[in-house]
């Protein structure tokens, strides 16, 4: 067995913020869709995520809710 160990060489790329945005905002997307695209889930009760979804629901029955085009979200 060969104790060669491999040297690999370190790169550095430099981004602006406005890239670096824009690559995280593209994985959180991908992510999304693979999470949307998954089918439904179930929630425990007792979670707060699950009283928030219920409040959301109650919300939308009475027209109190307000959505957010594409472009506002995804700053496109």
């Amino acid at each position: 067995m060969s104790d060669h160990v491999t040297e690999t060489q370190e790169t550095t790329i430099t981004l602006t913020v406005e890239q670096l945005e824009g690559i995280i905002r593209k994985v959180v997307r991908e992510e999304i869709m693979e999470f949307a695209t998954e089918g439904f889930f179930d929630l425990d009760k007792d979670s707060p995520l699950y009283e928030d979804m219920k409040d959301i629901l109650e919300r939308e029955k009475t027209n109190q809710l307000k959505f957010h085009t594409h472009a506002e979200v995804w700053n496109e």
